[in-house]
């Protein structure tokens, strides 16, 4: 069956302070403004976090997943985070947050395998045996 895949870029919406700290406040505004702007409904979505040269704090991980909350309407179908292998469980624990708000997400570092995943008939994260996703 064709899918639709949508592909938003943390580039696009992670952003710093002057001092260079992140400012969460405004990277959750943007990632909200993107995810809502755009028409997703009627797509499965990649976050693609690959040349993102930030380290998020768990807590920051757990406000970007709370943000979700507001566009709920927007990202309806999958979504796939594609990370770098380093950043692995930073995506994966992100995914999690997201799964506990009822949002259907998993961390990848393939892109392959992100595809893969999203056009297939697979069943929610939470029920996938073997876990989150995928780190080849």
């Amino acid at each position: 069956m064709p899918a639709t895949v949508g592909i938003i870029h943390a580039t696009d919406f992670i952003k710093a302070t002057a001092e260079g700290e992140l400012d969460l406040e405004e990277s959750k505004r943007l990632l909200v403004e993107i995810a809502s702007a755009t028409d997703l409904a009627d797509c499965e979505v990649i976050l693609d976090t690959r040349k993102v040269h930030s380290s998020l704090s768990a807590a920051d991980l757990w406000h970007f997943a709370a943000a979700l909350g507001s566009v709920r309407e927007a990202l309806p179908r999958k979504t796939a985070v594609l990370c770098p292998r380093e950043r692995f469980d930073h995506a994966a624990f992100f995914s999690l947050c997201a799964q506990c708000r009822g949002f259907k997400v998993r961390a990848f570092t393939s892109y392959e395998d992100a595809i893969d995943w999203l056009i297939s008939n697979e069943p929610d994260p939470g029920t996938v045996p073997g876990g989150q996703g995928s780190a080849r």
